[in-house]
């Protein structure tokens, strides 16, 4: 959420940066900024009011003191009108920092000056890219391998929930575990700290890390507790800090998750869906960072080289793209996607997105360290796909692929046990 300084003080700013993400953001910028004028002139007034309360209950007290009972008697009326304006005052400004909050929510978090231009994820920039390999003829996509070697039963998932729910089994299941399992380490051993989160979280929590209001419609929803389902575990993690503040010593903060997520991509179909492409329900290692805000940019080039190394290990051949203003998130100030490329679909595949929310969400949720003043500030929270499994999964056995078997890259050999699979 933008503060609302920052709306009051620079609102043309404002606005004219919200339209790289195609937002016009006029009407509610100029909402805003009325609200507040109200909310801060409601909120004077009370405090009159409560002054005025104030010294008129010390006056109460001299006069009875004094034995002056009937203009204490005065005074008391004059505190219960004083209290009856008050209260009314109250119930105003409950009503306007509803309001006020009901619009800041709709505003998307600022994109970086270095955030392309652009509508759609066509128009992203491509800042890095492997030569693209080649297979032979009679390579295979990754869903019939899944089927020519037992690893996948998609047919299997949608029988036990539905579509977009598959069952890995045997060999698949083992090499789903070596994935979690390397990820997991390799991020531990770069000084993350690894948390096992819930895989359902409160309102509140989704609120936090912007899901809610935006995304609703993408998550499930237990609505008999009011649960969520969660989309990444971006949402458990980032929210173990909500409401802290935590000592600068202690940053950075620096924590990695493996969780199943789940989204319901409403409207999905066609080819581009079809195997491991976009499941309802998948595996992914999230990595996430707690900063000081002037460090923030630093780390997220940190953060992008450390995903960049995990997917060189892997030896895949990888692209890096800067996210153009149309195609970066709701909550997000500038996000690097990674994707890598399917020789057997000859199409790219997007494993990762790296993003920098500077304070957009710790504003929600209240996360915040003290400055060498000892005044409190909010840190800056960043989060990145370490990896996604299900595209990975499916590059790894579409460009291993020989006539008789799947080539296991080496640094995965001594999670899954075996050098191919056969």
């Amino acid at each position: 959420m933008l503060q609302i300084q920052k709306i009051r003080e620079e609102k043309e700013t404002v606005i004219n940066s919200l339209k790289t993400k195609n937002f016009d953001a006029t009407a509610i910028v100029e909402s805003i900024v009325s609200l507040d004028e109200k909310k801060r002139k409601t909120q004077a007034q009370n405090d009159e009011q409560l002054s005025r309360i104030n010294k008129a209950s010390k006056e109460i007290g001299m006069l009875m003191g004094q034995g002056k009972k009937e203009e204490a008697e005065v005074k008391k009326g004059e505190v219960g009108q004083l209290k009856s304006t008050s209260k009314e005052l109250g119930a105003q400004l409950q009503q306007l920092e509803k309001e006020l909050h009901d619009e800041l929510v709709k505003l998307p978090n600022l994109p970086h000056p270095s955030v392309p231009p652009g509508k759609s994820e066509e128009e992203n920039e491509v800042i890095k890219t492997d030569e693209i390999p080649t297979l032979s003829e009679s390579a295979l996509p990754h869903w019939a391998l899944t089927e020519k070697y037992n690893l996948i039963d998609f047919e299997l998932g949608t029988k036990i929930t539905g579509s977009g729910f598959p069952v890995y089994r045997g060999k698949g299941a083992k090499l789903q575990r070596a994935l979690i399992a390397y990820f997991l380490d390799y991020n531990t051993e770069a000084g993350y700290e690894e948390f096992m989160p819930p895989h359902l979280v409160n309102e509140e929590s989704a609120y936090g890390t912007g899901q809610l209001p935006d995304k609703e419609g993408q998550m499930y929803h237990a609505t008999a507790d009011n649960f969520y389902l969660i989309p990444t575990a971006e949402v458990p993690v980032t929210n173990i800090y909500r409401g802290d503040i935590i000592a600068p010593e202690k940053l950075p903060i620096k924590m990695t998750a493996y969780t199943p997520c789940f989204r319901r991509e409403a409207g999905s179909y066609g080819k581009d869906v079809r195997g491991l492409n976009r499941l309802h329900q998948f595996d992914k290692v999230e990595i996430v960072q707690m900063v000081k805000a002037d460090t923030s940019y630093d780390v997220l080039d940190e953060m992008v080289a450390h995903v960049e190394k995990l997917i060189q290990n892997l030896e895949l051949p990888y692209r890096i793209l800067r996210l153009c203003g149309g195609d970066v998130s709701f909550a997000s100030a500038i996000t690097y996607d990674f994707e890598v490329y399917s020789a057997a679909q000859k199409r790219w595949l997007e494993v990762s997105s790296v993003s920098n929310f500077e304070n957009f969400q710790t504003n929600r949720m209240k996360i915040r360290t003290r400055n060498a003043e000892g005044k409190t500030e909010l840190v800056h929270s960043l989060n990145g796909s370490s990896l996604a499994l299900p595209r990975i999964l499916a590059c790894l056995l579409e460009n291993n692929q020989t006539e008789d078997s799947i080539k296991i890259p080496k640094v995965l050999q001594s999670y899954f046990g075996a050098e191919a699979i056969n």
